[in-house]
């Protein structure tokens, strides 16, 4: 697609928000309403650099996989500038915007860089989830814990059993920015998601609730999101109803080190059978794994778990941690076994993993001969906070915002 002629910066008869978004109308729509920041649209659009170089389209994609056809997006998940732009537009209208760098992706590496041109047309939209009353703040009824989350109950549970710490839940849930932008939300059905790992506020006030019970929480910045790149910062608000306790394991009485019953290998892999196994094979660094787990650290706390995500786990066993492809290697079909993994041989003191000695139980269920259709979330190791991980990777309520996706190169820009 040619750049329009004034793709280098807006013309005189742009007009131009406070953010310093500018735009211009190119053909007037049919609709009268505008779509909002929680909405998803229908789009047509391309995008350049102020040097006339396109960097995506719908309309003419550069991948030669994909077909000419409109983009359905989520307005809370792409750059401000799309958000903020697409908001001023009705149905049918073409509208092209200069989105400066800071609305855009502030020179983060492998993104277009600057000032960026987009046409779009919006074809149509869908109203998406609105946010609770009193998204803002706590209202004065509000029940308080002593580290600041505030929490009420919107309908009671039929339940009696609290979730642990080390449990899973099937839950619906959304989790909102005071403003009322929509960070994340389960979608058709309850999704199963762990207590623990992703955020503190919200393994503190899942632990308050009982089945059936919805609950509002207001969570203070300190127990939000864990401080990573891309991480939305700030007080959030979370509705959640839970739906199903899926219970997870019991924290090992010895997880503070081996026991002398271990066997310890000579690079200091430590392991433990706890159930013996009924097949005879074991398998290699070609085959994949069904395996169900649980991961702590020795001071006790579960950073991972198959079981709060309600279905064992398949992946390579040549693609995890060197400890856990060691580990698994010694077993057999049916078997359990506890590993004590030294740290050289886990996360080697990577940033954002779990530090130290790890513990974990392991059951295999089967052995596959064929890799997993899916890589193992995050590569070797600790999976994505937005996604089921592997061992080492616990999958939060779509990850921080539920951000994920393409980053702008064959779709619109997406967020961090």
């Amino acid at each position: 697609m040619p750049p329009p002629p004034d793709v280098a910066a807006p013309p005189a008869d742009a007009i131009k928000t406070a953010s310093g978004l500018a735009s211009k109308v190119l053909a007037p729509g049919s609709g009268t309403d505008h779509p909002s920041q929680n909405d998803t649209v229908k789009v047509n659009y391309t995008g350049w650099t102020t040097d006339g170089k396109m960097f995506d389209s719908s309309v003419a994609p550069r991948q030669p996989q994909r077909k000419p056809e409109p983009a359905n997006l989520s307005l809370g998940r792409v750059i401000p500038g799309w958000t903020e732009g697409i908001q001023l537009m009705v149905v049918g209208e073409k509208r092209r915007f200069w989105i400066p760098e800071e609305l855009a992706y502030k020179g983060r590496q492998g993104a277009p860089a600057g000032m960026l041109v987009f046409d779009v047309e919006l074809l149509d939209f869908t109203p998406g989830p609105k946010p609770p009353a009193d998204v803002a703040a706590a209202p004065d009824d509000a029940e308080k814990t002593k580290d600041g989350l505030a929490s009420k109950v919107t309908q009671k549970g039929t339940g009696t059993v609290h979730p642990t710490a080390n449990d899973g839940v099937r839950v619906n849930y959304s989790i909102w920015q005071p403003d009322g932008k929509l960070l994340d939300a389960s979608k058709d059905k309850p999704s199963a998601r762990p207590v623990s790992g992703f955020s503190d506020g919200w393994a503190e006030g899942v632990q308050l609730m009982v089945v059936g019970e919805k609950r509002t929480l207001w969570v203070p910045a300190a127990l939000a999101f864990p401080a990573r790149h891309g991480a939305p910062a700030g007080d959030i608000t979370m509705v959640i109803e839970l739906v199903e306790i899926l219970s997870g394991p019991k924290t090992p009485s010895d997880v503070k080190k081996p026991p002398s019953n271990a066997i310890v290998e000579k690079d200091g892999l430590a392991t433990k059978v706890l159930t013996k196994g009924t097949g005879t094979v074991h398998p290699t660094p070609a085959n994949s794994v069904v395996v169900q787990y649980a991961g702590w650290t020795t001071d006790g706390k579960m950073f991972d778990s198959s079981y709060s995500r309600g279905e064992p786990a398949t992946f390579g066993v040549g693609a995890v941690i060197t400890g856990w492809s060691e580990a698994i290697q010694l077993m057999v079909e049916g078997e359990k076994r506890r590993i004590w993994i030294p740290e050289q041989l886990a996360y080697k003191g990577q940033p954002q993993r779990p530090q130290g000695m790890l513990v974990f139980e392991v059951e295999l269920l089967k052995i596959v001969d064929a890799p997993p259709r899916h890589g193992f979330p995050g590569g070797p190791g600790m999976g994505g906070m937005s996604a089921p991980g592997g061992p080492g990777g616990m999958g939060g309520p779509g990850g921080p915002g539920g951000m994920g996706g393409p980053s702008g190169m064959g779709r619109p820009p997406m967020h961090p």
